[in-house]
């Protein structure tokens, strides 16, 4: 469906309200090579004015299949969406959102903790600790139990912050992260998990996530791997394809946005996920009668909870901020 035609069937079901504004589509730009990346279509869109709620832009719900257009940039290759809902729409989806992962935290908590020890080898100052989306706080936990002194929370939906425990809410913020919402050089160590995609303004968010770290701290991501092998071989069907995904990154791609931002790469490499195997079979495309079997079996036979470790197409990328921050390299983005 095209940009004109979407807008004008979200106009019709809204009956011309100003809810109609709120599904405006605004165009994106190659956060690596600004408006000099000129873009290739990968995939047409695939959307509905439904695609816009809060269950929608929720975690880990199952595929649906919705997606804006996808495009590759012809001069560095970061996939896009293009164009995507206005800011302000997509910050009242987030704050919409519904929490409904809980029952993968303690996985989640292993996956997630398992890349925070890396930090280690980097030699991490285990003193304050930010996370960018931080749910309920599952991961916080774990970076206490690892021996972070002090931790704090970013996250915007209001569901995932009633929840989190009692000792840790005063130390999350229910907001989006955005400039100076903390103070400068407060962090030794950020981390934020199956965010980046979502981040409608990399540059300037990066730019951020420098100015909070104190010199010599450390950045760790994960998020979708646009060439690994599953996304590959499922191509527009990989649930990574997704309305919630502004930008998907390659292994190479992550490298040089960060470069260019400021930041010392020190690694990027795959991840294993250990998640349950209900949650595993969600993510392959089945036929509808093939699905409702394979979960009925799940569910009867008690093996849709058992824990796998799988490559699910994940990449982690563990930064650094220089010790002495000279003036950055000007580039279009």
């Amino acid at each position: 469906m095209s940009r004109s035609a979407f807008e004008a069937r979200c106009r019709a079901t809204t009956g011309g309200r100003d809810r109609a504004g709120a599904i405006k589509l605004v165009p994106t730009r190659c956060a690596i090579c600004g408006p000099a990346g000129e873009a290739a279509e990968l995939y047409p869109a695939r959307l509905e004015p439904a695609a816009f709620s809060a269950r929608v832009f929720s975690a880990r719900r199952p595929p649906d299949r919705l997606h804006y257009r996808m495009v590759r940039c012809r001069r560095c290759g970061l996939v896009r969406s293009d164009p995507i809902a206005e800011n302000a729409v997509l910050q009242g989806l987030y704050a919409d959102s519904l929490l409904n992962y809980e029952a993968e935290s303690a996985n989640l908590r292993r996956t997630y903790g398992r890349c925070l020890a890396r930090l280690e080898r980097y030699g991490a100052v285990k003193g304050s600790l930010l996370e960018i989306g931080c749910g309920h706080g599952f991961f916080l936990e774990e970076a206490l139990a690892q021996g972070y002194g002090s931790v704090r929370g970013v996250e915007p939906s209001r569901a995932a912050v009633a929840k989190c425990p009692q000792r840790l809410r005063p130390q999350v913020v229910c907001d989006l992260f955005r400039a100076g919402l903390f103070p400068q050089a407060a962090f030794d160590v950020l981390c934020m998990f199956q965010v980046f995609d979502h981040v409608p303004e990399p540059a300037a968010f990066l730019d951020e996530c420098l100015r909070v770290l104190r010199p010599g701290g450390l950045l760790l991501a994960l998020n979708h791997d646009i060439q690994a092998l599953p996304a590959r071989m499922l191509g527009q069907r990989s649930p990574i394809i997704d309305v919630e995904h502004t930008f998907l990154y390659s292994p190479g791609t992550m490298r040089r946005l960060f470069a260019r931002r400021g930041f010392e790469v020190l690694e990027v490499r795959p991840v294993w996920n250990r998640c349950a195997l209900e949650y595993v079979s969600r993510l392959v495309p089945l036929p509808p009668r093939v699905r409702q079997w394979v979960e009925r079996l799940l569910s009867a036979t008690g093996l849709g909870r058992l824990a796998v470790t799988v490559p699910l197409g994940n990449l982690c990328l563990i930064a650094r901020k220089p010790a002495r921050s000279g003036p950055r390299k000007r580039t279009a983005a």
